[in-house]
């Protein structure tokens, strides 16, 4: 990926927040939690909810290995690593062991069963990168964070959401217009909706 090659690092001012210069860890930390985490503690209007029409519940069936199998062929092995340090090449090769494939199954279900996600995936490491081309970075804005989370937790939420975007779309929860972050639409399809509402 060309952003993490080297390249010659622009001048970085002291950064500023809320007019303060940020002298100490402390004060940067501040700065760029408050920055990036924006949305904390927003009130949320959840009455929206009451408008859709009650679907009929549908059983989550265990997962296959055929869901596994299929998610960890579309993983990225040149992915930069998580806390733990496990890359995605490893746990595809791992995962060629019937019995490997099947605890992590095994797990991945007990997850859905107990309604409950182990503190082991949610630990998290951020780096934070620049925002290229920006004439001035005293600003936590001129920053982008990643966050970089556990390889397995991951793979399984990675399952866990392609059959929820595949239930969601084949029940008719998403309106027809929405086209964003959904499989097997592209550019095109936004084409073909704009020249019919016109």
């Amino acid at each position: 990926m060309n952003w993490v090659n080297k390249k010659k690092l622009p001048v970085i001012e002291m950064i500023k927040h809320n007019d303060q210069q940020c002298l100490n860890i402390n004060n940067l930390w501040c700065a760029l939690y408050s920055t990036f985490n924006m949305a904390n503690n927003c009130q949320v209007d959840t009455t929206i909810l009451d408008e859709i029409n009650d679907k009929s519940i549908v059983p989550w069936p265990e997962f296959s290995r055929e869901e596994f199998k299929f998610t960890l062929s579309s993983c990225n092995n040149s992915s930069t690593l998580g806390p733990d340090k496990l890359m995605w090449n490893h746990l595809k090769i791992i995962c060629e062991d019937n019995e490997c494939l099947n605890t992590i199954i095994q797990i991945a279900n007990a997850c859905i069963n107990l309604g409950y996600w182990p503190l082991h995936f949610k630990i998290s490491t951020m780096i934070v990168i620049l925002k290229p081309n920006k004439k001035s970075y005293d600003s936590p804005k001129s920053f982008r964070p990643i966050v970089l989370l556990n390889t397995m937790g991951k793979l399984i939420k990675k399952v866990i959401g392609e059959r929820l975007q595949f239930n969601t779309v084949s029940n008719d929860f998403i309106h027809p217009s929405q086209l964003g972050g959904l499989k097997f639409k592209s550019i095109i399809d936004a084409g073909v909706a704009l020249m019919h509402t016109i």
